[in-house]
């Protein structure tokens, strides 16, 4: 890689690492976590830098960090750690107006399962349709629409407080 191709690199990271780092917490519920997803995908797209920069950089990371995030949670299935300081302390009134919603939204998806985690965040955040999330996750389209509907109700049940999970068909 030559000297321009690294320029071109670093300023795509610089300037795409914030959003990635959001997907990435999203993924995992866990700020570091997040940041070994990040850099493992990272690691496995700079090699392709000359292959994909005139495409989506962008979105073959994001690809990246979901293959590798469902890999990870295929792991934990006989692994499971547990953090030791569970930020689950009740959410307090926020006079800013709406962090408050944010932070409560976080603590609840922390305890959705992985799967469910991975199809809110895509659905949701991403705003992917079932079919790319489907595709993503390796599974059916049934699959992503099961997991949301009891991912959603899931959280419902967490968030009563909250009326903004309307499912979209």
């Amino acid at each position: 890689m030559d000297e321009d191709e690294r320029a071109r690199l670093a300023e795509f990271v610089a300037s795409r690492t914030p959003a990635l780092m959001r997907v990435a917490y999203l993924l995992t519920g866990d700020r570091s976590a997040a940041e070994d997803l990040f850099q493992t995908a990272l690691a496995r797209t700079i090699p392709k830098w000359g292959t994909i920069r005139h495409a989506d950089p962008e979105g073959y990371l994001r690809v990246v960090m979901y293959r590798v995030q469902i890999s990870w949670w295929r792991r934990l299935r006989r692994w499971r750690e547990t953090p030791l300081n569970p930020a689950d302390e009740p959410v307090g009134a926020d006079p800013s107006g709406g962090s408050d919603v944010r932070l409560a939204m976080r603590a609840a998806l922390r305890h959705l399962p992985p799967a469910q985690r991975a199809v809110v965040v895509l659905r949701y955040y991403e705003d992917l349709p079932e079919a790319r999330v489907a595709e993503l996750l390796g599974c059916s389209v049934g699959t992503v629409r099961s997991r949301t509907h009891r991912a959603v109700k899931r959280l419902r049940d967490l968030l009563p407080e909250i009326e903004m999970l309307e499912v979209r068909q």
